[in-house]
């Protein structure tokens, strides 16, 4: 069956209205016991669907910052009242924070890669070769990666069948792809080096979960990236921005 080309579309939409809404309960626009927007009114304001508008509304939920109320729609809990969670204090602005996070990353999903090799069903591969293809697209038409490329690893831990690979890389989505501003760059922009070898690095792990090779799948994924770790490293004994640090 073919998987619904809009789906990666639809998930940026969730993520761009719960980041929204994150970001003002935690400046305060809503206190606690505010009731949020409406789903009418948040379906309108972003022109989607009440579908991704109760997607985005669960992740808010399962951080813990609002609650519905039944018949009367949605409230702002106290933030200082939530309980701590993973990565609480994960401070991607720092190069040592960075480098913690890919180190673990990399652990994820090098297995995530072998999993999928083996595990991928028909329609989950045809979701890797979407993301696969808007990443070059992207690339040749000089648009932003950021987004394409966490769709491409998140389709690949979506195929390994167990939930809780996605599931973590959507917990550290702030920090999974290399920050430009680390290298002295505009904000969103990527590192220098970033996307010199990325679609390359990435047809090397496409091609072994399409053969069924998980060894190969994994090493291919430890090498792509092996390469974005070096990179931080040497930043890191470089000294650079060594006032965050």
């Amino acid at each position: 069956m073919k998987q619904d080309a809009a789906a990666p579309v639809r998930e940026s939409m969730v993520d761009r209205i719960s980041d929204a809404l994150r970001r003002d309960l935690q400046a305060g626009r809503f206190r606690p016991g505010d009731r949020l927007p409406s789903e009418h009114e948040l379906t309108r304001l972003h022109s989607v669907s009440r579908a991704v508008v109760r997607e985005a509304i669960a992740a808010l939920r399962a951080d813990g910052l609002v609650e519905a109320r039944k018949g009367a729609g949605v409230f702002a809990l106290d933030p200082a009242q939530r309980e701590a969670r993973p990565f609480d204090d994960l401070t991607t602005a720092r190069i040592s924070s960075v480098i913690e996070l890919l180190e673990l990353r990399t652990a994820c999903e090098i297995e995530s890669a072998a999993l999928a090799a083996s595990r991928r069903s028909p329609s989950q591969l045809e979701a890797i070769l979407d993301a696969h293809r808007e990443v070059e697209r992207c690339l040749r038409e000089g648009l932003p990666t950021r987004d394409a490329d966490f769709e491409f690893h998140l389709a690949i831990a979506k195929a390994t069948q167990n939930r809780r690979f996605p599931d973590f890389l959507q917990l550290i989505r702030s920090g999974i792809i290399p920050r430009g501003e680390l290298q002295g760059r505009q904000p969103g922009d990527r590192p220098r080096d970033y996307n010199l070898h990325l679609q390359e690095e990435h047809s090397r792990i496409v091609d072994a979960i399409l053969e069924g090779d998980s060894a190969a799948a994994a090493q291919r994924m430890k090498d792509h990236l092996r390469g974005s770790l070096d990179r931080y490293q040497e930043l890191l004994r470089a000294g650079g921005l060594a006032s965050q640090l």
